[in-house]
């Protein structure tokens, strides 16, 4: 069991855990893909979360990463809470827990919790929540998923930008991204309602 926090790591050690975090989440989403036309690997999205936060979001903090390598392992495989915490340690596994929907709820209700909760998580849940909105946010600029209309696609929007509310003050350039982004499908959608009037 990890019991050493991922923050007090030496370098060496940590980039073997970030290595055995992603060889951990591909081995969890092998047969899982994507819903866009291509059905591009399921992995893709949580490595490409990481990266936002790296890259675009200048976050280092190893338990974000961590988290956001693992950030569906638990909703979408068979991962347990127990696992994480067994394999990246207590705090991996909370913000993991905080950014976990309830699979056994209805959808609708599971999407209102997002937005009930998403104020009241850790600065570090935010962190992953705000990386993951854009990652998906950029998927559906660039594609509407396989068996979605284009209302679906405007409405999910909607939704995210709500969820995105309660993460508010958490950092600064991932909020401006998504700020960008809400106002370009805001004017796209405009634009498509006077076509279709």
């Amino acid at each position: 069991m990890t019991t050493i926090s991922p923050r007090d790591l030496s370098k060496g050690q940590l980039l073997s855990l970030v290595l055995k975090c992603s060889d951990f989440a591909a081995k969890k989403h092998k047969r899982q893909k994507r819903m866009d036309k291509e059905g591009t690997p399921y992995i893709n999205h949580p490595l490409g979360v990481a990266n936002i936060l790296t890259e675009e979001g200048d976050v280092h903090d190893p338990v974000v990463i961590l988290s956001a390598i693992l950030h569906d392992t638990v909703e979408d495989t068979e991962t347990t809470f127990e696992e994480i915490e067994r394999e990246f340690g207590s705090e991996v596994k909370l913000v993991v827990s905080e950014v976990t929907d309830d699979k056994t709820l209805p959808k609708m209700e599971r999407k209102q919790l997002q937005i009930d909760h998403s104020p009241h998580i850790s600065h570090e849940a935010k962190l992953v929540k705000l990386a993951d909105k854009i990652y998906n946010l950029r998927d559906l600029r660039k594609e509407i998923p396989v068996g979605w209309t284009a209302e679906r696609a405007h409405e999910y929007f909607k939704w995210a930008e709500q969820v995105i509310q309660g993460c508010r003050g958490t950092n600064e350039r991932l909020e401006a991204i998504l700020d960008e982004i809400f106002a370009s499908e805001k004017m796209e959608h405009e634009k498509m309602l006077k076509k279709s009037a």
